[in-house]
């Protein structure tokens, strides 16, 4: 296969657009067209719109507004909707990212049309297939023609499960992101003083996973957790809540307690400039524990397993679970580290080396170093 002259990107989610962006640039970069398709899995367009125009990105060319569902309904409508963009379009490769429904069904459609798959951040796994994501990992892993492991160790559970698409290492596009706007959000980005914040003091919470806040026991234990770091510490934390998040605490009739402000959705810019400035990230995101750790800051995971076990081996990341005496001995831990630990995901070119290797789809398996 020669270098592609069309590639389609699937996406649905704010991670996704802002991972995808460094790719988006570099097809740009090399004059191929990039063709957009935003299922609309994500709970508010209007701030996926503003993600588009922070990062300086084309606007999707198809919207096919999914929206919400079940897994099922959801993932189902996206196939069949993806699948009509394609037959129409006929692009070279398709790109996906991550562990989404729009991942899933954007490899299947392309799949079984012919078209070659790329699934960006490839070989992540939790093992605990009562996680969605995890499912939807190891189901594209293995129809995929590329895998873009971001890291060796990830390349070794491709190879240890026998994937038949090529393995090629990376890095994580995160860090291209990172590298990119980092320095656009500490100019741009005024968050720190509407919220009346000052570096290195004050903590940031984020909690959304259905595993978590869909439970209401778990989800108050999180937040008590949180509270007594803030209380032993005199810093408050703020809570950038999801939509399914804030639902859940008025169903479950859950007061956050006092030193945890929430606010309302960031976007990319405000919630990196937020990021880069915490003293510690309480989280359930498998995304915020990669970032804190490009950024030097320690983060305490608020759930029994992690896809991401690299910021563990580095000691940017601590998994406590949700219990709230392990969320504050975690915390403890933590608040001790200096963040000079290494960064484990590559040093800002995965994008580049993901469009070198669709052009050599015949090795099955190249690291690049």
């Amino acid at each position: 296969m020669t270098s592609p002259q069309s590639v389609a990107i699937v996406l649905g989610t704010r991670p996704e657009i802002i991972k995808f962006a460094p790719i988006i640039d570099a097809c740009e970069r090399r004059g191929v067209r990039c063709l957009i398709v935003h299922t609309g899995q994500h709970y508010s367009p209007d701030l996926d719109s503003v993600f588009f125009e922070e990062l300086e990105l084309p606007e999707p060319e198809y919207n096919l507004g999914v929206g919400s569902g079940s897994h099922g309904i959801q993932t189902g409508t996206m196939l069949a909707s993806i699948e009509s963009v394609f037959l129409d379009e006929a692009p070279d490769v398709v790109l996906v990212q991550g562990d989404t429904n729009s991942t899933l069904a954007g490899a299947l459609a392309a799949v079984k049309l012919g078209i070659p798959v790329g699934h960006v951040e490839a070989g992540l796994r939790s093992y605990d297939r009562e996680m969605p994501e995890e499912i939807n990992r190891v189901v594209v892993d293995h129809v995929a023609d590329f895998c873009f492991p971001p890291t060796p160790d990830a390349a070794d559970i491709l190879e240890s499960e026998h994937v038949p698409g090529s393995i090629h290492v990376t890095g994580n596009t995160i860090v291209d992101a990172i590298h990119s706007y980092r320095d656009v959000a500490a100019r741009k980005s005024d968050v720190l003083d509407r919220l009346d914040l000052e570096p290195g003091e004050f903590y940031l919470l984020t909690a959304h996973r259905a595993e978590n806040v869909d439970d209401a026991e778990r989800f108050a234990s999180m937040l008590d957790g949180v509270a007594r770091v803030v209380e032993s510490t005199g810093r408050e934390a703020i809570y950038p809540i999801h939509p399914r998040s804030k639902a859940r605490l008025v169903e479950f009739d859950i007061e956050v307690p006092e030193g945890i402000r929430v606010v309302e959705p960031l976007p990319f810019l405000d919630f990196l400039r937020l990021e880069s400035t915490t003293a510690l990230a309480f989280t359930d995101s498998g995304g915020v524990q990669e970032e804190t750790c490009i950024l030097g800051v320690p983060c305490v995971t608020m759930r029994y397993s992690t896809e991401r076990p690299e910021t563990v081996h580095v000691g940017a990341n601590c998994v406590a679970g949700t219990d709230a005496v392990d969320i504050v001995d975690a915390a403890e831990i933590m608040l001790g580290k200096d963040g000079s630990w290494p960064i484990p995901f590559g040093d800002g070119d995965a994008a580049e080396r993901i469009m070198d290797a669709l052009a050599v789809p015949d090795a099955k398996s190249e690291v690049a170093q």
